[in-house]
């Protein structure tokens, strides 16, 4: 991203000076060019031009209740959601038709599509449960279970083979279950001594190119671990500087790994060096808990940011 000088910021674009977009109440996920945005609050799915218009584009009644996540799914064409109506679906973008319901029974909080099936789908929430579900059939074929409340986010390390989940246990003898590494095939847990510190991690991301991935944590800062097992973090390097704060703040990589984004509770954008830990710039987004930041797939001196009050915005 370009800088006009040291710690000052060119954008965003529009009648402020940058190019903003406010939402429905709040649920903004991606858009054509935006990649990441998590939010909550609204029960319907938005998609947005940002790279030209600014428009929404589109909106989707997908659920009965808030949405508090989605992705893509690989092909571009269709929208997986998460909601608290207890439900996931998959909705087609061009007909705006919901082409699958899959009823979890409790409020789902995350999902994942498995990197090398897209068939299946992993949900998890306010349930001691992941499911793994089979898209085309509607049925749940895989089910992990651990002494939890609830699950706050669902990380497929790469291949498939295993995957991380973050909880909410945060008690004197429970930070064992804060993060738990699960082996995908015959739904064991391989690990749950990977964080030990007593604070919950609202969102996880994988480094595109190492072995690594990293966890939000509401210890306001993000720690980086190996994806081999035994999944160590490493204890030299963390990135801190923003504040989560309670916050559903997410964290994620640039394209090639070298940038580490996060959101703050005060409503600022941070941009990490990935092997420095070192804060390389910072901007005051929005008046409200800044939840994400994404950057673009393309354009590397673009980003995105969005806030608690449904605001998304372009940054050039």
């Amino acid at each position: 991203m370009a800088s006009t000088s040291p710690g000052t910021w060119r954008g965003p674009l529009g009648a402020d000076g940058g190019d903003s977009t406010t939402g429905d109440g709040g649920w903004q996920r991606e858009s054509r060019i935006l990649k990441g945005l998590k939010h909550l609050l609204s029960q319907w799915g938005q998609v947005w031009d940002g790279a030209e218009s600014g428009r929404c584009l589109r909106v989707y009644t997908c659920h009965s209740g808030a949405v508090r996540d989605a992705c893509w799914t690989p092909c571009g064409q269709q929208l997986l959601t998460a909601s608290f109506d207890n439900t996931a679906a998959i909705t087609d973008v061009e007909t705006g038709q919901q082409t699958v319901k899959l009823d979890n029974q409790f409020k789902v909080m995350c999902v994942a599509l498995h990197p090398s099936n897209p068939n299946v789908v992993l949900c998890g929430g306010y349930s001691s449960a992941v499911k793994a579900w089979d898209s085309r059939s509607c049925k749940v074929v895989k089910v992990y279970k651990a002494g939890i409340q609830q699950t706050l986010d669902i990380l497929f390390l790469k291949g498939g083979e295993d995957f991380i989940t973050s909880s909410d246990c945060v008690s004197r003898d429970s930070a064992d279950r804060t993060l738990i590494a699960w082996d995908y095939q015959t739904t064991a847990v391989l690990s749950n001594q990977i964080y030990h510190e007593r604070y919950t991690c609202p969102s996880l991301a994988l480094h595109p190119l190492e072995d690594t991935f990293v966890a939000q944590t509401n210890g306001n800062y993000m720690a980086l671990f190996s994806t081999q097992k035994p999944y160590r973090m490493n204890k030299r390097r963390r990135y801190e500087g923003h504040k989560v704060e309670g916050y559903a703040v997410q964290c994620e990589f640039s394209q090639d790994g070298a940038l580490l984004v996060s959101g703050s509770s005060t409503g600022s954008a941070h941009f990490y060096d990935f092997h420095s830990a070192r804060l390389l710039h910072s901007l005051q987004a929005h008046s409200k808990p800044c939840l994400c930041v994404a950057q673009h797939p393309v354009l590397p001196a673009t980003a995105a940011t969005c806030d608690w009050a449904g605001e998304v915005k372009i940054w050039h």
